[in-house]
Formats: C-alpha cells, sequence, structure tokens
C-alpha cells in the first residue's frame, strides 16, 4: 500500500510518458512506468515492468503487478503511441500491416489497459484515465492516414468511457499534444529544413517540449479540473488555430 496515489504510465521509458514519470513523481505520486524498454524510468518511477499494449495477458500481468505491490490504480496514462514508418502514408498508400500495428497501439493499447484498471475503479468509486491523444485526432495531419484515423478515435474511446462512467465518480480526458520533440520526431526535426517548415506552421513558432505535455497531464491528474471530463485538452502552440 501506498500513502499517495498510484498512477501508471504506459511508454514510460521515453519521451512525454518518461517526463510525465518525473512529474507525477516530483506531484507525490507513486508512479509504475509500463514499456516494452523501461529502464530509463527506473530510477525515477516506484515501480517498472515490461508490457506490449497490445497484448491482452501483458496488460494484465503488469497491472496485477501494480496493483499488488500498491494496493490500486488512482490514475492511468495512456501514453503509449506510434506514429507508424514513412510507409504509413496517404490511404492507398498503407500497407495493411501498418495500418494494423498503428491502430493497436494507439488504439487497441488504450483499450485494453482501460478494461484493465475500470473494474477497480468502479470498486473503489474513482479514477481517472488520461490518454494521449494528437491534434491530429482533430484536425487530419497530411499523409498519415492510420495515425489520424487512431488518435480520432482514441479520443472517442476517451469520450465514450467518460459517458459511461462518470456516474460511477469515474473520468476519463484525453491530452492532445501538436508537434513535440521526442525520440519519435527527433528524424524529422533534428533537420533544419525540416524542423523550420514544421515551426513555420506553428504559430507560437517552436515545438513543444515534453515537459510541457507532461505539465497538462500533471493538470489533469491532480484532480484540480475534477468537473472536467470527456474533454480532448489541446495543448499545440495554436498549431490546430490556424
Amino acid at each position: 500500500m501506498t500513502a499517495g496515489p498510484v498512477a501508471v504510465v504506459t511508454g514510460g521509458g521515453s519521451g512525454i510518458g518518461l517526463a510525465t514519470c518525473a512529474r507525477l513523481t516530483r506531484d507525490g505520486f507513486t508512479v509504475a512506468a509500463l514499456d516494452l524498454r523501461p529502464s530509463a524510468a527506473a530510477e525515477i518511477a516506484a515501480l517498472t515492468a515490461e508490457c506490449d499494449v497490445t497484448d491482452e495477458a501483458d496488460v494484465s500481468a503488469a497491472m496485477s503487478a501494480v496493483t499488488g505491490r500498491f494496493g490500486g490504480i488512482d490514475v492511468l496514462v495512456n501514453n503509449a503511441g506510434i506514429t507508424g514508418s514513412r510507409q504509413a502514408a496517404r490511404c492507398h498508400e498503407t500497407p495493411v500491416e501498418e495500418w494494423d500495428r498503428v491502430l493497436a497501439v494507439n488504439v487497441r493499447g488504450p483499450f485494453l489497459c482501460s478494461r484493465a484498471v475500470l473494474p477497480s475503479m468502479l470498486a473503489r468509486g474513482s479514477g481517472h484515465i488520461i490518454t494521449i491523444a494528437s491534434v491530429a485526432g482533430l484536425v487530419a495531419f497530411p499523409g498519415r492516414c492510420a495515425y489520424t484515423a487512431s488518435k480520432g478515435a482514441a479520443i472517442m474511446l476517451t469520450r465514450s468511457i467518460a459517458v459511461d462512467y462518470a456516474a460511477a465518480g469515474i473520468r476519463a480526458n484525453a491530452v492532445c499534444p501538436g508537434m513535440v520533440y521526442t525520440p519519435m520526431t527527433s528524424w524529422r526535426l533534428d533537420q533544419p529544413d525540416l524542423r523550420a517548415e514544421v515551426e513555420d506552421r506553428i504559430p507560437a513558432g517552436r515545438v513543444a517540449t515534453p515537459d510541457e505535455i507532461a505539465d497538462a497531464v500533471a493538470l489533469l491528474a491532480t484532480g484540480r479540473l475534477g468537473y472536467m471530463t470527456g474533454h480532448p485538452l489541446v495543448v499545440d502552440g495554436g498549431m490546430s488555430a490556424l
């Protein structure tokens, strides 16, 4: 058992997930980081576990490990996600296997993880599920068919959970970043010409840092916006306002 609230962060080994683990730890949460390679979070999180969010047995085992050690899960952060390879482009160009891979991580993953924690949240009459979606779920990113579709689905999964479980004291919200500098985007943003092209489309004139997205997650996780549920919180430097 723990003194503070327990948060599980999927994809907690890098990028936004790692920043979120660090921020929630500073805010007094007991954090469990799940990832295919969680070692980077070992010095931050109270527990790390290897977990493939697309695998039902993996998810069940990881969540059982968390509850077995800490006694319950107060906040689930569905952060694990992928953009897909460069083949995952326009619809007719996207291989079926690549479509399936993106949807498996970005939609099946949050579904399985949410499904795993909801029974215990129902039993306790409280809980918060926060899913890292994207502005691509609200405004289509050109040439990223699978990614855009998956993030739209993640937002609607969030809304579905919010509607179905609000009366039971459980909230669900999404955080929708714009472009963020992470290991997943560095291949593009490390090229000056491509970075300039991206930042020219952002009114704030720059991409976000993982810490800035973690700040948004923390705002939701700490309960200061306790009446907010079913909402996509956009953090994109004005990108989607154009």
